[in-house]
């Protein structure tokens, strides 16, 4: 999902990109929460005399589409406000963090409740006699989360982890046929 706004404005010239990025995050931060989101990213690029700052944001139940453009005018509006991106034009891209998004934090957790994910492990469980070296990992569905653990369904059995235990999570995509269809050998409305 993204929002698109082109902006210029007046500023003294730029004091460094990452001197940037925590300026405008310091900025737009009590914005977006103000919104009930969180702000998860600040990204500023330049592409010749154009800058492109992404701004990726996040809630509890997720972003919707008109939450991503309510938050994307608040965001613009607070940039020109403070004239916080100087003279050269930029592109304002505001979006929600996609699947490949790491989980990191307990909050990230939470949010993928009902998801299958997987993780590496950060402790190694004693090899097996003959089972091949490499890193342990976890995949299972995330069904609860709170400050101090994650709860996991591996293969029917639930299992607590520290975050401490866990490196940062994939949410594995998932795919379900569509209107129910199970894959029968029934012959679709075109014959085939």
């Amino acid at each position: 999902m993204h929002g698109d706004s082109r902006h210029g404005s007046p500023r003294s010239p730029s004091r460094g990109a990452a001197a940037d990025t925590g300026r405008i995050a310091g900025l737009l931060e009590p914005v977006v929460t103000a919104m009930g989101m969180d702000l998860e990213d600040v990204r500023i690029t330049s592409a010749g005399r154009r800058r492109l700052l992404r701004i990726v944001v996040d809630a509890d139940g997720g972003v919707s589409l008109d939450d991503i453009a309510l938050v994307s005018r608040e965001l613009s509006d607070a940039l020109d406000r403070a004239a916080a991106m100087g003279e050269a034009s930029y592109t304002l891209e505001v979006s929600s963090p996609g699947v490949d998004r790491p989980l990191t934090e307990p909050k990230h957790w939470r949010r993928a409740i009902g998801r299958v994910v997987t993780a590496p492990l950060t402790s190694q469980p004693a090899a097996a006699a003959g089972a091949p070296a490499g890193p342990a990992t976890v995949t299972g569905r995330v069904t609860g989360a709170d400050s101090s653990v994650v709860r996991i369904d591996v293969g029917g059995v639930s299992r607590e982890f520290g975050y401490s235990e866990l490196g940062p999570a994939r949410v594995q995509v998932e795919f379900a046929p569509m209107g129910g269809y199970d894959g029968a050998d029934e012959e679709g409305p075109d014959g085939y």
